[in-house]
């Protein structure tokens, strides 16, 4: 039973076990794990690839409808692979989700996130899991704590406890422990949380990424509507190193293939480092839209972000994203990032108009974007 139950499942998935480096009774309980797992037809890898082949991957996504979730689910579907949805959220938003992969392997299941039984009948039958669950702002029901470290705990205990050999740990380049965020505080203890119930657990660290529906560069475009953007100590003491969300996409598809990539943490930013405010100011040149900021103290700008915090609905900004947006994006010289998993990241200057083209008047809608001057990249 254990060797057929070996040979059903795809060589990218597997993970390598050598028998100098693993004992007798390491290879045992590994065979035991695998024993328990149920032969499905979804892990045979069939066909020449693409959207109605199988690749092989049978893969549980938590947090699926949010920003990185859509397309992370669209490079899963057009590679052929089987995709669960566990969602808390209406059947209207899914319906984008629907056409990303063939006839009958995108599933979607409710589930409960403190409900441990429901996470466990979302991966029981996957051979990948995938966590990208997260929130920008805490409610009074999930604070930070359970988003980035409670909920990923319990997942990563049910799936080593389903003898899962892929799971996928979605993080923050600027996760600290020391940051003044608690976002990014709870995201750098939501890794060391994961790392102790999976030790081959593959955690991503993408620095803030811009796309369609991103809350970054759409975050400043809109605030044309207050006349100017504040911006502490005028953005010229932040550096900002931002990812195209398709290039995070693209390393977490490369990690599930990379028999070699469990364990490891991936430090993954865009290829250029700019200052805030330049950054911002190319937002504008882009949009065509006139730019000016000014300087806004941080305590002035918390207060301001805790009236709009009040907000039942999604709140525009709060204290918190206040101090993530101002927090200067690290460097990780000793992790390996978008290179070793052989991606080559998109400039912000080739793909930023994909998002703020709508931000134009009617006028400039098919200006050329040369028009626009690149933001100044520092090194610092």
């Amino acid at each position: 039973m254990a060797t057929a139950a070996l040979v059903g499942r795809p060589a990218s998935v597997l993970p390598k076990i050598s028998k100098g480096a693993c004992s007798p009774a390491v290879l045992s309980a590994s065979s035991a794990t695998v024993q328990k797992r149920k032969l499905h037809h979804a892990i045979i890898p069939t066909g020449k690839g693409g959207r109605s082949s199988t690749s092989g991957i049978a893969a549980t996504v938590f947090g699926a409808t949010g920003f990185l979730g859509r397309y992370v689910t669209n490079r899963l579907g057009r590679i052929g692979s089987q995709i669960i949805i566990p969602h808390r959220c209406d059947q209207y938003d899914l319906m984008y989700l629907r056409p990303m992969g063939d006839l009958g392997q995108i599933l979607f299941m409710e589930w409960d996130a403190r409900n441990k039984d429901s996470i466990k009948r979302a991966l029981e039958n996957s051979n990948v899991v995938i966590n990208l669950v997260g929130r920008e702002w805490e409610t009074r029901n999930y604070r930070f704590e359970d988003i980035f470290v409670t909920i990923p705990q319990q997942i990563a205990r049910a799936a080593r406890e389903a003898g899962i050999t892929k799971f996928v740990h979605m993080s923050h380049l600027n996760a600290d422990i020391r940051s003044p965020s608690k976002y990014l505080r709870n995201k750098a203890v939501g890794e060391t949380v994961v790392r102790d119930e999976f030790p081959d657990a593959i955690i991503l660290k993408p620095s803030e990424m811009f796309g369609r529906e991103d809350r970054f560069f759409n975050h400043y475009a809109n605030m044309t509507w207050f006349g100017g953007i504040p911006l502490i100590a005028n953005g010229k003491k932040t550096v900002k190193q931002p990812i195209h969300v398709v290039d995070v996409a693209k390393a977490v598809i490369s990690a599930i293939k990379d028999p070699d990539a469990n364990g490891k943490t991936y430090a993954l930013a865009g290829p250029n480092r700019y200052l805030l405010h330049d950054l911002v100011e190319y937002v504008y040149a882009v949009a065509h839209r006139p730019f000016k900021s000014y300087p806004l103290p941080r305590p002035l700008y918390h207060i301001a972000a805790q009236l709009f915090a009040m907000n039942p609905f999604e709140p525009w900004i709060t204290p918190d994203k206040v101090d993530r947006f101002h927090t200067t994006d690290m460097k990780y010289p000793g992790l390996p990032g978008l290179e070793e998993l052989g991606i080559v990241p998109s400039t912000v200057e080739q793909k930023a108009i994909e998002s703020l083209r709508r931000f134009r008047r009617f006028r400039y809608l098919d200006a050329d974007l040369d028009d626009a001057k690149p933001a100044k990249t520092v090194n610092y």
